[in-house]
């Protein structure tokens, strides 16, 4: 493993409280996506080189980013770049800004991302950053001083071609803006070097809902295929950021009701359902869904096990374990989020007949609108938003519908069959180049 370290010197007062990880329901995320990666192999009969490749990632940074903070105070915060595969093109995936970040939970989710990729067919390979750090309590200052000193400690293993950030928990398009710019400083102005940019710098149109988006698409199609009238369906949705209130606004807009939705700070409930238009202007004024007008509490357990018809998981990672799986009432869940249902717990849900729509297809469509970023990066030439909007359509229906046949041919788990039509791609180019 290739590291970049930079020992505080004894002189300096070194504060290290935002490394501390919480305990979690399932903190082990490599391990979920290992247990999910060999299934999918074993059912494939993959050969064991072919697994060695694929398994291991190409390239692990550690770093350690020195803040002087506004209070004066220098703290000391670590930083992670995973670039797992790139045989299909060059390292892609978010960098993420949350107190609970470490190696584990990197290394998997640049596993995931190498499937992702694959499975929706955009010519990417899989990595993932992070900084251990709670930025709801950092100043603009603090985050950008954080943001240029993890990109200056990362620059050796970034390029247009070679390795393209984006967005995640806890950044955004100004996150975005200063990579950009502070990579600029050393190799010129370079827009593809990162997606979910502002507009303006280079962005793209719809970027900002292209993972709720793909969400509400592959929502819609499921419920299609397994007989669920999404006009008439009860849906709860467990995080209501970029991700869960895109999703939530488009799958009402379907006539879908929006029954629940939750955040950091609590949830909130309707019987006859949400207005999340109002919703979002309650969030807009108070920074939480709590108390928005004319709602019930509830908290992110008890929305877990509410009776709808569809649930999405759009917060963090093990939301769903063995230890609730069996209090959850839908009979479909898409996972919005990243590996929210473990593996115990998505055993369960199969022998109960429950099926999961996979996070590295329900939650495609963040990258896929990353990739038209980049190519209109590249072309420096702006889609409007008809036209991404149209491709990000063609895109997750043509991923899905190869999914849905692979499980209904098969009789395999959406989940293996996701897995399986990923890793056969990444396989196939594994042989074509080694």
């Amino acid at each position: 493993m290739s590291t970049a370290t930079i020992a505080p010197s004894p002189s300096v007062t070194v504060d290290n409280s935002c490394s501390d990880r919480p305990s979690a329901p399932y903190t082990n995320f490599n391990q979920i996506t290992h247990e999910q990666f060999q299934q999918a192999a074993d059912h494939m009969k993959l050969e064991r080189e072919i697994q060695l490749l694929l398994r291991t990632p190409y390239r692990e940074l550690i770093v350690q980013i020195p803040v002087r903070m506004d209070n004066g105070r220098l703290e000391l915060f670590y930083g992670y770049r995973v670039q797992h595969n790139a045989v299909r093109g060059p390292y892609k995936g978010g960098i993420r800004y949350h107190h609970e970040v470490d190696l584990n939970e990197v290394r998997s989710l640049a596993a995931l991302m190498t499937w992702k990729t694959a499975l929706v067919d955009v010519p990417f390979g899989g990595a993932k950053g992070g900084i251990t750090c709670d930025p709801t309590n950092m100043s603009r200052n603090e985050l950008q001083s954080l943001t240029r000193g993890f990109t200056q400690k990362i620059d050796m293993g970034l390029g247009i071609y070679r390795d393209i950030p984006a967005p995640d928990v806890g950044t955004n398009a100004q996150v975005m803006a200063w990579i950009m710019d502070e990579y600029g400083k050393k190799h010129g102005y370079t827009p593809a070097i990162v997606t979910g940019k502002p507009v303006n710098l280079g962005g793209s149109l719809g970027r900002d809902q292209a993972t709720g988006r793909g969400v509400m698409i592959v929502t819609r199609e499921a419920c299609k295929a397994f007989g669920v009238d999404i006009k008439n369906a009860r849906i709860a949705i467990q995080g209501f950021g970029n991700v869960g209130s895109w999703a939530a606004r488009l799958i009402s807009n379907l006539g879908a009701k929006i029954v629940a939705v939750s955040d950091v700070k609590g949830g909130i409930f309707a019987e006859k359902g949400l207005d999340i238009d109002k919703v979002l202007t309650h969030v807009a004024s108070t920074g939480s869904v709590v108390d928005a007008p004319g709602t019930q509490p509830v908290s992110n357990e008890e929305l877990l096990m509410l009776d709808v018809d569809v649930l999405i998981p759009a917060a963090l990672g093990g939301s769903i374990t063995d230890k609730n799986v069996d209090d959850v009432k839908a009979k479909l869940i898409i996972e919005a989020a990243n590996s929210p249902v473990t593996p115990s717990a998505d055993a369960r849900f199969l022998s109960r007949g429950v099926r999961v729509v996979p996070d590295i297809l329900a939650n495609a469509g963040g990258v896929t609108v990353s990739y038209f970023e980049w190519v209109q990066n590249l072309q420096q030439f702006r889609w409007d938003l008809d036209k991404v909007n149209h491709e990000l359509e063609q895109r997750m229906i043509s991923a899905w519908n190869a999914v849905h046949f692979r499980h209904t041919n098969e009789n395999i788990s959406l989940r293996l069959a996701a897995y399986t039509e990923a890793m056969m791609k990444v396989a196939e180019a594994s042989r074509q180049r080694f």
